[in-house]
């Protein structure tokens, strides 16, 4: 062959394979004329991206990114709106937010009387012996005064008298104590000798009688009883009402911009039926859980643990969760000096130390990262004592990234401790302003302001905070812990929480989606938009980083795009 002939030859091979390497490389979907921020400081603003089978595969300007298309690619046209990638809740309890959303939900009650106003309506309801269930409720949130009341808790006789017949129980907004009438103190059998379990306390008035609410471990007398209930149903009628709950919780996540979901607590049989869902592709965002129980439940039954990226990296069980305390608003909060509202109580520890040490010790020999709840800043000091005793002992691992979840107060000596050995502070920006209005009655000025939701100078001290809502907790939506991550102001009064800890735009946007990810050890494939990530993304009407605080509160999610399909839009 002639050397002409030969080039020839040789050009249009290289034709043809660029030609089919473009083929089969076009997108399904571009997203275009967009506002985007990514999140990558090498290229923090775009205005396209193309998706392929569910990844990234190119972001910049339009020019760029419409090459990726072709006749059956999908073009979405922003508009000019503002996209980021998906929020990725980083704690919260997703059965518990569908079960939430499917019973009593007292969030937005703003006194005893709508509380009771609203068993009463589901009393109508119910059959003889059926269960009510509810919660959300917070004392310390009320508008009124009650006019019998033990540490701002009402008595159980207005709500016994209109449920005589129905076992009711309703649970605190953190989940740390709970209310009941007299007939499920009646079928759990709780009488004045009661006596209370570790770690929890049986409220009584100064006569020694039980008004009905029992926080933090003395919850389990009356949920107990709710569990022998349930127990009657066969596994296929509790799968049917899991179902209904997950897909309750899929869908308010959907509708707020939140595309990954970190789950702060599953049982073995959640998380096999989270492993199912995931591999039979039939969730609509991607999971990542902590499994919780007893120690002596875990030991033996590690096997198969950790699952990392199944279904098409849509679920994941890398972490081990437990507790050491309670929470603030239940008095629960283990703290070093007492209580400036509860006169030489310095609150409870929940999980006896041995406990957790056992804990610690099965997650660092299973490479499963350790995620403790610690409030009070004793038990922040407890907790980062428990990683230094073990990362100690076992100087062959290393970036290990255990959480400590909340890490709300803390004594300003421990907070260099979380850098020094690569701890993650999972906090929740709702939380401070949600509590802003007691925090100071319950620890004194000086703690307050200085080791309270301690954002700023934690992240000074080069600490990764990981951002959620603890939901149901509180109201899943990323937008108004945004807010108060920014602003540290209460929605309804405006009343400010020490503004000078308060984050700033970039690092709460960091915190809600790259922090996150890192926190869990996914920060190479989620939690900004970069070629091969996964093409997760919330489309919004405002801009989080340049619009008006006063503005923040008005933004709509207007798209949610999970693996690269619309899973929510209101356009």
């Amino acid at each position: 062959m002639k050397k002409t002939h030969w080039f020839l030859f040789l050009g249009l091979l290289i034709l043809a394979a660029c030609s089919s390497e473009k083929t089969t490389e076009l997108a399904d979907t571009i997203l275009m004329n967009g506002d985007i921020y990514t999140v990558e400081e090498d290229q923090a603003r775009a205005s396209a991206v193309a998706i392929k089978d569910g990844r990234i595969v190119e972001v910049g300007s339009e020019e760029a990114v419409m090459q990726w298309k072709g006749d059956s690619t999908k073009v979405l046209d922003l508009e000019g709106a503002f996209a980021m990638p998906g929020f990725i809740e980083g704690h919260g309890h997703f059965r518990g937010l569908g079960q939430s959303l499917l019973n009593l939900n007292f969030l937005r009650s703003k006194n005893w009387e709508e509380i009771v106003s609203m068993v009463e309506e589901k009393v109508k309801e119910a059959k003889p012996g059926e269960w009510i269930i509810g919660r959300g409720w917070h004392q310390e949130k009320w508008d009124t005064e009650l006019e019998r009341q033990v540490l701002g808790y009402p008595y159980h006789d207005r709500l016994s008298e209109i449920s005589p017949d129905n076992p009711v129980m309703l649970r605190h907004a953190s989940g740390h104590s709970l209310f009941a009438n007299a007939k499920a103190m009646e079928i759990a059998g709780v009488s004045a000798e009661t006596p209370d379990p570790f770690g929890g306390e049986i409220v009584r008035d100064s006569r020694g009688e039980t008004i009905g609410v029992f926080e933090e471990k003395a919850m389990g007398v009356i949920s107990q009883a709710y569990e022998e209930y349930m127990s009657r149903l066969t596994t296929e009628e509790k799968k049917e009402i899991w179902l209904k709950e997950i897909a309750a919780a899929e869908q308010e996540c959907l509708q707020k911009g939140i595309t990954s979901f970190q789950d702060a607590g599953s049982t073995f049989q959640d998380i096999e039926w989270y492993n199912e869902l995931a591999e039979q592709s039939e969730l609509d965002l991607r999971l990542w859980v902590m499994l919780r129980r007893p120690y002596d439940e875990m030991k033996d039954r590690m096997e198969g643990l950790p699952i990392i990226n199944a279904g098409n990296e849509f679920f994941t069980c890398r972490a081990i969760k437990s507790a050491v305390d309670g929470a603030l608003g239940a008095f629960g909060a283990w703290l070093l000096s007492p209580y400036k509202d509860k006169a030489g109580f310095v609150g409870q520890n929940t999980v006896p130390i041995p406990e957790v040490k056992n804990i610690a010790q099965l997650a660092i020999e299973n490479d499963m990262q350790f995620c403790v709840h610690a409030i009070g800043d004793r038990a922040n000091r407890v907790v980062l004592n428990i990683y230094e005793e073990t990362f100690e002992a076992h100087p062959d691992k290393d970036s290990l990234r255990w959480r400590i979840e909340h890490a709300q107060h803390l004594d300003t000596t421990d907070i260099p401790r979380f850098r020094e050995m690569g701890v993650i502070a999972s906090m929740q920006g709702i939380h401070c302003t949600s509590d802003a209005p007691f925090v100071e009655k319950r620890l004194g000025r000086e703690r307050a302001k200085y080791g309270a939701y301690p954002w700023r100078s934690l992240l000074d001290a080069g600490v990764v905070i990981a951002n959620g809502t603890d939901a149901p907790v509180e109201d899943v939506d990323p937008i108004e812990s945004f807010y108060a991550s920014v602003t540290r102001k209460r929605v309804d009064s405006g009343f400010e929480f020490f503004p000078e800890q308060a984050m700033t735009r970039e690092e709460a946007v960091y915190s809600y989606t790259l922090g996150n990810a890192y926190a869990a050890f996914e920060e190479n494939q989620k939690g900004s938009i970069k070629k091969g990530k996964a093409a997760d993304f919330v489309v919004l009407s405002k801009d989080l980083l340049k619009c008006p605080d006063e503005e923040i509160m008005d933004t709509k999610v207007l798209m949610t795009i999970v693996d690269g399909k619309v899973k929510y839009e209101n356009l």
